[in-house]
């Protein structure tokens, strides 16, 4: 079925039928308007994008962090970055290489959910292919290599992007992504390439895949790696651990959350840029229930946005997150059934205090009944390897421990 968007520059947009029966039911008008927008116009619905990355004008600071990967990308000296997950790394990363694109030949790939290293190969080929057509000559060289292993191939309905997967054995793995990091050593230009949630090589039931890429890293000589993840203690293990084949290899870097004066003037501004209005005291109160976590304050910061009201207030954004917490209910209760009955008790006394300095401490213990410190032990052991308690260090470089999840710290302290 054919579908002509008239005055967009586009002669015409090809839907399947069974995908513009499913628009139908799913609110047509505005599903069209959203494909417009991000075909045509390239910029998100509201200024405050919660995921994907839209340029520079959507982009907040993080100005210290972009000049230390710039200069280790021109020292030729590789990156490991690690962050809390959703603080904002993977835009980091989009960011640096929109302003590396003119000097530099930029590959991304997320090898999250990939679970051996033939599903890395897929995505790999695939994000070298999508980044660059077979009308370049980078295309042209990767796209004849691809086209040699008899792949299937599939294109994304509504990008258009190809989506490569290669089923060969792990040792063709090897390989073919040694074939493909060679095509790349042969180009004029210099390479970047940043492999997101690093981590998951770790899961790979190939044995031996970090030497192995370690091995082929050491014999690049036009290409530098970003390493990055959000799982940081397996990060910091991988790279700083004598024993293993990545030690000392990279320069480490850890991102932190943005400073609360730079984030509230930039929220202000995109405000005003369309004609809404906020005050300094009300996007303040919005950044310290949001805990700056960047996830979080875009997700508020998108939704308070869409409200008709011209000047937004404290009562507005107040009651928009407690739309969300509601939202977000199913989800909380969801934890409560996977816990036991001291992790749960202790996951939520963790995100009613914010942070936890000394877990084990009488006060702590006593103010919320937990029991005895060897069971608090376990129990915080437990939550750290379900990613739902972190360790971190504050500013003066204590460590705490706090939740992931800033909704559910704010529905439990309600």
């Amino acid at each position: 079925m054919l579908i002509c968007f008239p005055n967009i520059g586009i002669k015409s947009f090809q839907l399947k039928y069974e995908y513009f029966c499913c628009l139908i039911n799913l609110h047509f008008v505005n599903c069209i308007l959203y494909i417009i927008n991000c075909i045509r116009m390239k910029k998100p619905p509201t200024p405050f994008p919660v995921t994907g990355y839209f340029g520079p004008a959507y982009f907040c600071d993080r100005r210290e962090e972009l000049d230390q990967l710039t200069r280790n990308i021109r020292g030729g000296n590789p990156t490991t970055l690690t962050a809390l997950r959703r603080l904002g790394k993977t835009a980091l990363i989009h960011h640096l290489f929109h302003q590396l694109r003119s000097e530099y030949i930029t590959i991304y790939m997320d090898i999250l959910p990939t679970e051996s290293l033939g599903d890395m190969l897929d995505r790999f080929s695939t994000a070298m292919a999508s980044q660059y057509s077979e009308r370049s000559k980078l295309g042209r060289s990767v796209w004849r290599m691809i086209k040699s292993l008899r792949p299937v191939i599939s294109y994304d309905p509504l990008s258009g992007t190809p989506q490569v997967f290669i089923r060969s054995a792990p040792d063709e793995s090897r390989k073919t992504m040694t074939e493909l990091f060679q095509v790349l050593e042969e180009q004029s230009k210099p390479v970047v390439i940043a492999i997101d949630e690093f981590q998951q090589i770790l899961e790979y039931p190939e044995k031996q895949t970090e030497a192995w890429l370690r091995s082929v890293m050491q014999q690049l000589r036009n290409t530098t790696f970003i390493f990055s993840g959000s799982q940081q203690h397996l990060m910091k293990d991988m790279f700083t651990n004598p024993e293993k084949p990545f030690f000392r290899s990279t320069q480490f870097m850890k991102i932190g959350k943005l400073e609360e004066s730079i984030y509230r003037d930039f929220i202000v501004k995109q405000y005003r840029k369309h004609s809404r209005s906020i005050s300094d005291e009300t996007v303040t109160e919005m950044l310290r229930w949001t805990d700056l976590h960047t996830y979080y304050v875009q997700l508020l910061c998108n939704r308070v946005f869409l409200s008709p009201d011209k000047e937004i207030t404290t009562g507005i954004w107040k009651e928009e997150a407690a739309r969300i917490l509601k939202e977000q209910e199913f989800v909380f209760y969801g934890y409560r059934e996977m816990l036991t009955k001291s992790q749960w008790d202790l996951l939520k006394a963790v995100a009613r205090e914010g942070r936890v300095y000394q877990p084990t401490s009488s006060d702590f213990i006593s103010g919320h009944a937990l029991g005895n410190p060897s069971s608090v032990l376990r129990s915080l052991q437990s939550l750290q390897k379900m990613e739902l308690v972190y360790r971190e260090n504050d500013r003066e470089g204590h460590s705490y421990y706090g939740i992931y999840d800033v909704l559910f710290g704010r529905w439990v302290a309600r």
